[in-house]
């Protein structure tokens, strides 16, 4: 009975995952300027990474994702980066995003909401969001190699896109 219970749920949280839509967000990036959702995703696709500057698995995750926006940027792909960091750590954001040398989007979001609203639970989550606003795919950690994972399925979705 156990087994059977956890495989409904873990249907329907892919379920949900699979048809959940990101709304438009409003949140200041580490120069204290507001932006929203709509201004910056990609005209494809968006690559949604919450993360915290106490998380080791996102520091190394960061410049691989970095590399991936560079590479799928003319295609349309763009990176959003979320930092959850509390009122404690986010001193450590601005000087860990100049010591990465990232050039993408970086948002704080110090009160969790975005990352509440969307279901991230664990850090990094990774979300892929299609031109419609929909989460087409969702990875939850960071080990090596889990960037050609990502690349993957960022190949995937533009090839459905054209």
């Amino acid at each position: 009975m156990r087994v059977l219970t956890l495989f409904v749920f873990c249907i329907c949280i892919h379920l949900s995952a699979s048809s959940q839509k990101i709304r438009d967000f409003y949140l200041d990036d580490i120069n204290g300027i507001t932006k929203t959702y709509e201004d910056i995703k990609g005209k494809k696709l968006t690559i949604i990474d919450f993360w915290a500057s106490w998380c080791k698995p996102c520091i190394k995750s960061m410049p691989k994702l970095e590399a991936l926006r560079n590479t799928y940027k003319a295609q349309g792909v763009e990176l959003i980066s979320i930092n959850t960091d509390g009122p404690r750590s986010i001193a450590k954001v601005r000087p860990l995003v100049k010591s990465l040398a990232l050039k993408s989007v970086v948002l704080i979001d110090i009160d969790k909401e975005v990352m509440t609203d969307v279901d991230v639970y664990q850090l990094p989550t990774l979300l892929l969001v299609d031109d419609t606003d929909k989460v087409v795919y969702r990875h939850e950690g960071y080990r090596d190699g889990d960037e050609k994972e990502v690349e993957k399925e960022i190949k995937k979705l533009l090839a459905l896109k054209e």
